[in-house]
């Protein structure tokens, strides 16, 4: 009974961090990235951002690089393509990682 308890705590906090996550992918990266991750908004046309359902693209950015521009923005040619989060916690930056990782599995 009590592993039972435990598994129902784990799957809700779980569940809970997803939805967190989510809402902020929404509210910070959605405009630009789009809601699946393939860049084909206004602006996301318009700054280049990548399509992250192709698992290409997947493989030729890092984890740590990923975590780095939505910590730190990204510049290109000293153009700011993206505008950093630092007001995200850790927890945030890394379930928003996953979150992208995630475009190219489906």
């Amino acid at each position: 009974m009590k592993l039972q308890i435990t598994l129902a705590i784990l799957l809700t906090t779980l569940l809970t961090a997803r939805a967190d996550t989510a809402a902020v992918y929404s509210k910070q990266c959605a405009k630009c990235h789009g809601t699946e991750g393939q860049g084909d908004t206004k602006m996301g046309k318009k700054l280049g951002s990548k399509d992250y359902t192709d698992s290409e693209v997947q493989k030729k950015v890092t984890d740590e690089a990923m975590a780095r521009a939505i910590k730190e923005g990204l510049k290109v040619d000293g153009k700011t393509k993206m505008k950093g989060f630092e007001d995200l916690t850790d927890k945030e930056i890394t379930g928003l990682v996953a979150l992208m990782r995630e475009f190219a599995k489906k």
